[in-house]
């Protein structure tokens, strides 16, 4: 008799957008129809149901002794670094006998990075790429490793397709935001800029980005604005996942922790070395409470 092999847990960020957390559902779904052979589930750090922990009890009620957790994030800030392996190290000790491996975040990958250039493209329709400007908008993280990830991913998507220049910016908890974004392309000497949102799924920061930027745009006639959609459920997208989970399965974790604020002493950050990583407890779960982590500012 073969051993099964391990299940795939997909780990979500969660967004109050209902359209957004469907994505994600769907996203889900879908992969687990392509891959019959797998037992697949999903679930989310906060915001959306259902909670990562459910994800793995339902996994366990399927007979699940062993799977890898593949987080659905682009860049390695605190959700993919603290929270998800806090939390799956609790669901380890409401579930003995259960075993699992951690995949890394997903991007960049030429795969990803492929994509976005489809995007820019449908985007820029028949502006010249040599006349257009990106900028690139994460979603912003008070870690500043996980910043420098969005700066990598604009440098390799400028590199050798000919674009003007690819900027970046930030939604939320990071500068530049949008507009100085924007402002600085234009003192770049840009005339055509493509606004490119760095996320896998529509939700509240991807419809900001394009609020923001059309918000700017009717303040400044005399540089052409464009707005890219999100990356979405590509087949780039199942094949990077799936490539996620098999270097979890086979031991392949190359998680860079090089400037990791959490090890190393990086200026302003100090005092974050060493910092146990705690559970960052889903609202929906279960003996929990709530009023404990109210002052959990998150703005997503």
């Amino acid at each position: 008799m073969t051993t099964p092999a391990p299940a795939l847990l997909i780990a979500g960020h969660g967004t109050r957008d209902e359209a957004g957390a469907d994505a994600f559902r769907d996203f889900v779904r879908e992969l687990g129809a392509r891959h019959p052979e797998l037992v697949v589930g999903g679930g989310f750090i906060e915001l959306s149901p259902p909670p990562l922990g459910d994800a793995v009890t339902e996994l366990v009620e399927q007979g699940v002794k062993r799977f890898a957790a593949v987080p659905l994030m682009l860049v390695s800030a605190g959700h993919a670094k603290g929270d998800i392996p806090a939390a799956l190290a609790r669901e380890k000790e409401r579930h003995p006998g259960i075993s699992y491996t951690y995949g890394r975040p997903l991007g960049p990958h030429p795969g990803l990075l492929s994509v976005l250039e489809r995007r820019i493209d449908e985007a820029r329709g028949d502006w010249e790429r040599s006349d257009v400007t990106v900028l690139l908008v994460g979603r912003g993280s008070t870690d500043p490793d996980a910043n420098a990830e969005v700066h990598k991913a604009a440098r390799l998507l400028w590199e050798g397709r000919g674009y003007a220049g690819v900027e970046t910016a930030f939604v939320s908890l990071a500068a530049p935001d949008v507009l100085s974004g924007l402002d600085r392309c234009v003192r770049l000497g840009a005339a055509k800029v493509v606004v490119l949102p760095y996320f896998l799924f529509t939700g509240i920061l991807p419809d900001r980005v394009l609020a923001q930027t059309g918000e700017w745009d009717a303040a400044h006639p005399a540089t052409e604005v464009r707005s890219a959609a999100v990356i979405g459920p590509t087949e780039e997208l199942m094949d990077l996942v799936m490539e996620r989970y098999r270097e979890a399965v086979g031991g392949d974790l190359r998680m860079n922790c090089d400037s990791c604020v959490y090890r190393i002493a990086l200026p302003g950050f100090e005092d974050k070395v060493g910092l146990p990583q705690q559970p960052h407890f889903h609202p929906d779960d279960e003996g929990h409470d709530h009023h404990h982590h109210g002052s959990h500012a998150h703005t997503h």
